[in-house]
Order: C-alpha cells, then sequence, then structure tokens
C-alpha cells in the first residue's frame, strides 16, 4: 500500500484547508455564538465560542515547529482554552466533548490518536444536532491532525462521513469528490463495505439532485451485491436508499417493501429509526393514516438524531393537515419550528413546502403563498432541481385559487395487500414492545 500512501491524506477530501494565525477560520462557531447572541441563549453562545478556541487551538498545534518561543506562545493559549473550557456549563454534552478534546492537545509534540479520536466523536455529536457546518469544520480538524497516519480504513471513514455531510448541505460536487474517494479506496484495500458504501453514497447525489434512474440503477445494484455477500449493514442502506427512489417513482408498494426490509434487517437504533420514518411516510401515502401516526410518534419521541427527529415532525405536521385535524397541525408545526434553524437544505424545503400546504388546506393563502415562496428560494439558492418545480407547482395552483385537497377519500386499494398488513402489525407489535 506505500505506492497509494498519498491517496489518503486529506487534501483529497477538504481540500488544503492550512490556516494562517493572522486568518479568521471557524466561521460556523462564530455564526452559531452570534445566532445564539440575539436569541438571548448565553449558554449556547458560550459553547460556540468554546467550539472556536478549541478549534484555533488544534490549528495552532498543527503549525508547531521546534522553536522555543513559540512552544511557549502554544503553551499559554493551551492553558487559556482550558480555563474557558472549565468554565463552561459542566452538565453540558457539548462541555464533554470541548474538555475531552482539550485533554487530548499535547503542550508540545505532534498530535495523538487521542486527539482525532476525540475530534472525530465531537463531528458526530454535532451531526446528530444537526450542525452540519460545524461537525465538517471538525472533521477536517480530525483529518488534518491526523495526516500522514491516516489509514485506508480511516481515510474511507472519514470520506463517507464528509461525503454524507456535504450532501445534506447540498454541495453535491464535494460530496461526489468524498463518495468517489471512498469507492477508490475500498477497490485498492479490497474492502467490499467501503466500495459499496461509497457507490450508494454517489447514488443518494443523483437522488438529491433529480437523476432518479441513475440513482436507482446505483441502489438497485447495490442491493444484489451486498445481498450476495452478505453485509447485512449495507443491505439495511442500500434498501433505504432503494425505498426512497421508488417512493420519488411513484412506486408507492415496492417502496414500502423496500422500506420494511431495511427496518427489519436493522440492528442499529439511529438507521432503524431513519427507516421507520420513510416506512411512516410511505404508509401515509395510502391511506394507513393511524399506523403512519404511530410510526412517526415512535420516530419523533426516540434518541435518534436531531434531523430524523425534526423529519417526523414535520410529516406529522403534513399528516395532520390531510387529514382535517388543525389543532394537531398547529401542535406539529410548532414542534418542528422549534427545529428550523438545524434542518439542512432539503428539509428546509420540505418543511416550509409542507407549512405553506397546510396553510393552504385550511384557507390561510397568505400565509401559504409567503411559505412557498420561501421554499422556492431555498430550492434554487442550493440547486434542488426536483423540489423547484414541485414547489412552483404549487405556487401556480395557489395562484389559480386551488386550494390542497384534505385527504379524505378512499384508502388506496394497497391497504390490503399482504405485505401492508404485514407491516402494520409489526408495527404495532414493535410499539408495544418499547419502554412507556
Amino acid at each position: 500500500m506505500e505506492g497509494h500512501a498519498l491517496l489518503f491524506t486529506p487534501q483529497r477530501l477538504f481540500g488544503e484547508t492550512g490556516s494562517s494565525p493572522n486568518t479568521l477560520t471557524h466561521e460556523p462557531f462564530l455564526e452559531r455564538a452570534r445566532l445564539q447572541r440575539e436569541q438571548e441563549s448565553d449558554v449556547s453562545a458560550r459553547l460556540a465560542l468554546g467550539a472556536y478556541v478549541v478549534a484555533r487551538l488544534v490549528d495552532k498545534l498543527m503549525t508547531l515547529d521546534n522553536d522555543e518561543e513559540q512552544l511557549e506562545g502554544f503553551r499559554w493559549q493551551l492553558e487559556a482554552v482550558r480555563r474557558h473550557i472549565n468554565e463552561l456549563p459542566a452538565d453540558a454534552p457539548e462541555t464533554a466533548h470541548l474538555a475531552g478534546v482539550v485533554a487530548a492537545v499535547p503542550a508540545q509534540g505532534k498530535p495523538t490518536s487521542g486527539l482525532w479520536m476525540s475530534l472525530t466523536a465531537y463531528a458526530y455529536f454535532l451531526e446528530h444536532e444537526g450542525r452540519l457546518e460545524e461537525a465538517l469544520e471538525l472533521l477536517t480538524l480530525a483529518a488534518r491532525s491526523q495526516g500522514p497516519e491516516t489509514t485506508a480504513t480511516d481515510f474511507a471513514a472519514y470520506a463517507l462521513f464528509a461525503g454524507r455531510l456535504n450532501r445534506r448541505l447540498a454541495r453535491w460536487d464535494a460530496a461526489t469528490i468524498c463518495y468517489g474517494a471512498a469507492e477508490d479506496t475500498g477497490v485498492q484495500t479490497g474492502d467490499p463495505v467501503s466500495r459499496l458504501r461509497g457507490r450508494l453514497g454517489q447514488g443518494a447525489v443523483y437522488r438529491g439532485q433529480g437523476n432518479f434512474p441513475a440513482a436507482r440503477a446505483t441502489a438497485e445494484s447495490v442491493v444484489r451485491e451486498a445481498t450476495e455477500l452478505q453485509l447485512i449493514d449495507v443491505q439495511v442502506i442500500a434498501y433505504g436508499d432503494l425505498g426512497s427512489i421508488y417512493t420519488r417513482q411513484g412506486l408507492r408498494l415496492e417502496a414500502l417493501e423496500a422500506h420494511y426490509q431495511a427496518f427489519r434487517l436493522s440492528n442499529d437504533t439511529q438507521q432503524r429509526m431513519h427507516t421507520l420514518g420513510d416506512l411512516a411516510i410511505g404508509l401515509f401515502e395510502i391511506g394507513a393514516f393511524d399506523a403512519a401516526r404511530i410510526a412517526l410518534q415512535i420516530v419523533a419521541g426516540s434518541n435518534a438524531s436531531l434531523i430524523v427527529r425534526a423529519n417526523a415532525l414535520v410529516e406529522l405536521m403534513d399528516l395532520e393537515s390531510s387529514v382535517g385535524n388543525r389543532v394537531a397541525f398547529e401542535r406539529g408545526r410548532s414542534a418542528a419550528e422549534a427545529y428550523r434553524s438545524h434542518m439542512p437544505p432539503s428539509m428546509s424545503v420540505d418543511y416550509y413546502y409542507k407549512l405553506g400546504t397546510g396553510l393552504a388546506r385550511f384557507g390561510q393563502m397568505v400565509r401559504a403563498r409567503a411559505a412557498f415562496i420561501t421554499a422556492l428560494e431555498l430550492s434554487e439558492g442550493h440547486s434542488l432541481n426536483a423540489w423547484y418545480f414541485k414547489v412552483e407547482r404549487s405556487l401556480g395552483d395557489l395562484a389559480q385559487h386551488q386550494k390542497p385537497e384534505l385527504v379524505l377519500r378512499p384508502a388506496s386499494e394497497l391497504i390490503g395487500a399482504p405485505s401492508v398488513r404485514e407491516m402494520e402489525l409489526g408495527l404495532r407489535e414493535y410499539a408495544s414492545s418499547l419502554p412507556a
């Protein structure tokens, strides 16, 4: 593998990200601090500034040489950062992550494995909280701190993580580069999991850009190969992706079966809740409202990531407006709105689209139009082409005074399909097995 050593570098994923001490960097943390101050959330603002000074400290560590004066200045900076972190709320989960990173920073010498592992753990925490820009900053620092010691396995993990963050931020080119790097690494090292997950990631980029045929072909090929190789974790992801594509292509029963297969196979709580949310949407669309509501409530009340829980709330909001329950719609809207600042671009568009649709269903046309316009602007700004045309059509319908219909209509004949009855029974049993 020595001949491939240069391939496993952070520059391949993140570009040249070295920073000068005179250059202001890590702006996502400063932006969070500013927003939290405006909302008079002092603790959150202090945590954001804590993340900023810790990121700057790690930056400084990676520019050190053997100059004694420079080392003395760094040790002073390290002690100042430690004091700052010690003054943060001890019961805040983010404080523990910041303290862990600082504890792993050596007073001199090269970064250790403890440092890049702590930075990566912090990045996962930030992703869980829906702070994707900040997670990408920390992941970049982790990869840079590991530098030439990065193994092929670690590089593939960085690539998949960075690909996912960039994709959720609708940074399609960056996501494609990262996923392609993961697939290439899998090919070079004989690792089928990295290879197939990298390919799936590129398929997810196709899906996000509206190229459903390419996305479907990618997911179907990975399902076949992962099944042959008995790679359960890859199967779960592939079935979930396939279900999402089938949904967008109008293949409702196939989508439900794919999502349910992913739900059944998954042993990971986070992945299972993500899949359950997708399954709930499919059940709602065929008229299985009670089962869909149960599934969405399970997800919203789970310990899944903030983004998964937020998406469940957005879907609950849409479900309740569809069946004409205005009180439940407003309750869902209020709960979803609390997550708005953490939503990635595609979810933000989805939220405003479903908000506009719900408001129009209840006759609030002015507010509905404002929500649709926001959704249109977001979809255009982030090159979410499929969303743009969907929102544009809804705005056109609104201009013609066409009120979106409530879903008070006969349920789809798909409710009677044996596989759907099996799903509903399984979901009820799963819900009853959960702690109260």
